[in-house]
């Protein structure tokens, strides 16, 4: 950070679409900022990014290009590196990055992400947002009318499945050994035409940099193009742990899918200062809803500050005059005077 400013209104930790969009905001404020991005989007592996009106189909890293350079135009500092951890202080926070350099902020935007825990099944891994995919309204329309496969996680494998019919008519739900479902739930699959295959789920068969299907303990192979898997949604919450803020585990269905850091609607925490938005508050959030989170919290953060600036020009304009100033006053009055009378004179 050499050469840059060691205090800021705001430093913004985490350069995703959240973190670059409040970015872009406050610097259109007037408002110093700082970005400190670690450099590992989670969306990377991903070929293009979908239902971001204006953009529809950019890929993920080309959208933070041009986010970067949005930013920077309006006068935004961003530099790549890992806050281990921040400080709260009397007039703001202390930011500290791993190789032990420290800002000062004002305020803190924290837009670190989340983490994909993903199944533990081979050659899984590898294909993350290729063909093995989480999100229909991301990756739905790519591989529509194929032949795809369910991983079940947890007790919402089966709404899954019902979600993805949506976008084709070839769907099988993975057991995978997890509990069984109900009545109810099999008939609504089978109403729909999807097949549940029971068994382990070991690997998965490639050619290439395709799937071509889903092999069973047993070494049975299912044909299938694309995988569809629920991982756990963990929170990027070291730097806000570190002041005090903890992860809150988020259910669906009675299955704990993940964690995130609680916050009010604009994405201000329990810490006065501290505001998250993207999928460190939301698990669900999406690119575009991320950036707009951004753009809320920062708009936010700014009318914070502002009314932080009028306390302290209306202290000052109240403080009472030192002994010096109070002389230097009287002084310029009855020169004033003095100066006065001798126009009169004349």
């Amino acid at each position: 950070m050499s050469g840059m400013n060691q205090r800021y209104d705001v430093v913004v930790i985490g350069g995703g679409a959240a973190g670059l969009s409040g970015a872009l905001a406050l610097s259109r404020a007037r408002r110093s900022v700082l970005v400190i991005d670690a450099g590992s989007p989670r969306n990377a592996p991903a070929s293009h990014a979908h239902n971001y009106l204006g953009r529809e189909g950019i890929p993920p890293l080309e959208l933070l290009a041009v986010g970067r350079a949005e930013a920077a135009g309006y006068g935004a500092e961003i530099v790549q590196g890992d806050v281990v951890s921040a400080e709260k202080l009397s007039d703001g926070f202390r930011v500290v990055q791993t190789d032990g350099r420290a800002v000062h902020a004002r305020r803190l935007l924290v837009t670190t992400g989340i983490v994909d825990e993903l199944p533990a099944v081979e050659g899984l891994a590898e294909r993350w947002g290729n063909d093995v995919l989480h999100c229909p309204y991301c990756h739905g329309w790519e591989v529509r009318d194929q032949a795809v496969g369910i991983l079940a996680a947890g007790p919402m494998a089966p709404h899954q499945a019902l979600l993805w019919r949506q976008w084709t008519d070839d769907v099988v739900l993975f057991r995978n050994d997890r509990p069984d479902f109900s009545d109810e739930e099999y008939e609504q699959l089978a109403a729909r035409g999807i097949c549940v295959v029971d068994g382990e789920v070991a690997a998965l068969e490639a050619a290439g940099d395709r799937i071509t299907g889903v092999r069973l303990a047993g070494g049975t192979v299912i044909p299938r193009e694309a995988l569809v898997v629920q991982p756990r949604f963990t929170a990027r919450s070291a730097v806000l742990e570190s002041l005090g803020l903890r992860p809150t585990e988020m259910e669906m269905g009675g299955h704990v899918v993940g964690t995130y850091i609680a916050a009010d609607p604009a994405g201000a925490t329990e810490v006065p200062g501290v505001w998250v938005a993207g999928n460190v508050a939301n698990l669900m959030e999406q690119v575009v809803g991320a950036a707009a989170a951004g753009l809320k919290a920062a708009s936010m953060i700014n009318m914070d500050l502002v009314a932080e600036d009028t306390r302290r020009a209306v202290d000052a304009r109240r403080a009472p005059f030192s002994a010096e100033a109070e002389r230097q006053v009287t002084e310029r009055v009855l020169g004033d005077r003095r100066h006065g009378l001798q126009e009169t004179a004349r």
